[in-house]
């Protein structure tokens, strides 16, 4: 175990200091693993979440030819005439997306709304960078609303025997649905706070843009229906919000090159297609898959448990913020799933009920990611979307912004949650 921790640590030490070689770090690191035994061959492919690349590839050639129809661009417009000024703008973009977020996949809210804010930015000659991140933390922090908005939450809800209303109220008592809001305010404020400097005026009365095709608009929605329908049915296969966006994506494609009489919409979607971005995710799943086949996250669990003692208060506490520290580096799929049964015996054996850590584990864990540009699938999805539009993201940019985000939407719903729940 200690040498997939050292490799683990190494590898993300890596992976922040030297930001343009994250890929060729993550799958040189995931070859170590594969070669070394650490990541037995027989559980290279249950350990990728092919899901999660094929909702990035669909997605991204999907939101591909909905910027070629200038749709993107009429948003940005109709946000410019509704906002003073770029602060105001920046929050206006963050709030929307952690909306969507709240129904729809993290990475697909990201890769839907980049686009808009990378065209305000284009009129307003400001950088996006700091939108984008924006953007991509807002989106992480809203995952935990409701039943459908992350995978962590689906899991929950899965072992908890919860369904969409229990998110919203359970056991007569406001549910972490209003935890997150509270949360999504106190950080907004943050927000609007490290935007202050953007005074600048947005002009208004210029002519709106002309969308030239309304149906990857169409298609792009229906993906958001598609995706949340799709979060109802129980016991559908893992990859069936891959195979939506895949699907709706391959019809945009297809229409497109016939109105098009050419390959270029094909061409165009392909390109848009950000392999670097699933080169680096694929590397993480494995090295995910490696440290997690040599015991680590459950030793982690278990250290967590320890630490805690047999006072509910010190474990909630250790258990929210331990979290929120290992979300930042780990993914917290596996982290949950292995959390949830280690919470469950803990509780069983101090006669508590198990709400009040639940919904800790759920808070820190779906949060932490925020800390880091590598903690999230969304968080690389958005700096993924920069570096194909020219810029570089360094790890103190995203700090900058993500830490500061996460502090003000973890307190007060560690505060919410405890006097609620304990």
């Amino acid at each position: 175990m200690i040498y997939a921790i050292i490799l683990f640590v190494v590898t993300y030490v890596l992976m922040l200091t030297f930001g343009k070689y994250r890929t060729c770090i993550a799958l040189g690191s995931a070859t170590i693993f594969i070669i070394s035994g650490m990541l037995p061959l027989n559980q290279i492919f249950g350990a990728i979440d092919f899901n999660v690349l094929m909702m990035i590839a669909g997605t991204m050639g999907l939101v591909q030819l909905f910027i070629d129809s200038k749709m993107p661009s009429l948003l940005a417009d109709l946000v410019m005439e509704k906002v003073p000024n770029i602060q105001m703008a920046a929050v206006a973009l963050a709030l929307f997306a952690g909306f969507i977020s709240a129904f729809v996949d993290n990475v697909a809210t990201v890769l839907m709304v980049a686009p808009v804010a990378l065209e305000i930015c284009k009129k307003l000659k400001t950088n996006p960078v700091p939108f984008i991140i924006a953007i991509a933390v807002s989106s992480n922090l809203q995952g935990a609303a409701t039943l459908v908005g992350d995978t962590t939450a689906i899991m929950l809800g899965s072992y908890a025997d919860m369904n969409f209303i229990d998110f919203i109220f359970y056991k007569g008592k406001p549910s972490i649905f209003f935890a997150v809001e509270i949360g999504a305010l106190t950080s907004a404020i943050i927000l609007a706070r490290l935007f202050r400097k953007e005074k600048q005026l947005v002009p208004k009365g210029a002519p709106r843009t002309v969308v030239t095709d309304y149906v990857p608009t169409v298609l792009l929605v229906g993906t958001i229906v598609l995706l949340i329908a799709a979060s109802f049915i129980p016991n559908k296969p893992a990859i069936t919000n891959g195979l939506i966006c895949i699907g709706l994506m391959i019809i945009g494609v297809i229409y497109s090159t016939i109105k098009a009489s050419g390959k270029e919409p094909l061409v165009s979607a392909l390109k848009a297609v950000d392999f670097d971005t699933i080169g680096l995710l694929f590397g993480l799943f494995l090295i995910i898959g490696g440290i997690t086949n040599m015991g680590v996250i459950d030793a982690a669990a278990k250290l967590l448990a320890k630490l805690g003692g047999g006072n509910v208060f010190v474990l909630y506490t250790v258990i929210v913020w331990a979290s929120v520290f290992l979300s930042a580096f780990i993914d917290n799929i596996p982290y949950v799933a292995t959390m949830l049964p280690v919470i469950t015996g803990l509780t069983n054996s101090l006669g508590i009920d198990p709400t009040v850590l639940y919904f800790g584990l759920l808070t820190g864990a779906t949060l932490g990611g925020n800390c880091t540009p590598i903690g999230a699938s969304a968080n690389i999805a958005g700096i993924g979307i920069l570096r194909k539009a020219g810029y570089e993201v360094k790890t103190k940019d995203f700090t900058r912004i993500g830490i500061p985000f996460t502090l003000a939407a973890v307190i007060p719903a560690y505060i919410y949650i405890w006097l609620l729940y304990s």
